[in-house]
């Protein structure tokens, strides 16, 4: 397997499995913009993409952002985003995709790496209870000038 930092010609492969992700739920808009954030070097947006081979599609991706937080001088990461083509899966694909990212972020200084998944989602509980640690926190979320997916 091969994972390395999308770029822009990554864009066709991308995109189905984006779409995926987001259930099909999310405008053309919002996938511009997410595209061209990965794409940007000046962005705090990064993406990852993990091939069978070079020159082959995608199947699995991930993205993450990078910010400063409180209680550490050292920036922090959030993986928003991990997702392996459904007939990929099962490969150790997404142990891979977050051990490249873990890497990246130890070269890169970070202070940790966090994530949140569904807690019904049994596969992926699974995965990151091998890798870290679950924190006792519930999500809550006040929408505020949220457009249309």
């Amino acid at each position: 397997m091969i994972v390395a930092p999308l770029n822009p010609a990554d864009y066709d492969s991308w995109l189905p499995l984006w779409l995926a992700n987001m259930e099909n739920s999310v405008s053309e808009e919002i996938t511009a913009e997410t595209w061209r954030r990965i794409c940007d070097p000046a962005s705090p947006v990064g993406g990852l993409g993990v091939r069978t081979a070079e020159n082959a599609p995608l199947i699995g991706i991930c993205h993450y952002i990078t910010h400063p937080t409180t209680g550490n001088l050292n920036p922090v990461c959030y993986m928003q985003d991990l997702y392996i083509d459904t007939g990929a899966r099962r490969q150790g694909l997404a142990r891979t995709l977050v051990t490249y990212l873990a890497a990246l972020g130890q070269a890169s200084g970070w202070a940790r790496l966090y994530w949140l998944a569904e807690a019904e989602n049994a596969g992926a509980q699974a995965l990151y209870k091998s890798l870290g640690y679950k924190l006792n926190f519930t999500l809550h979320v006040l929408p505020l000038n949220m457009p249309p997916a």
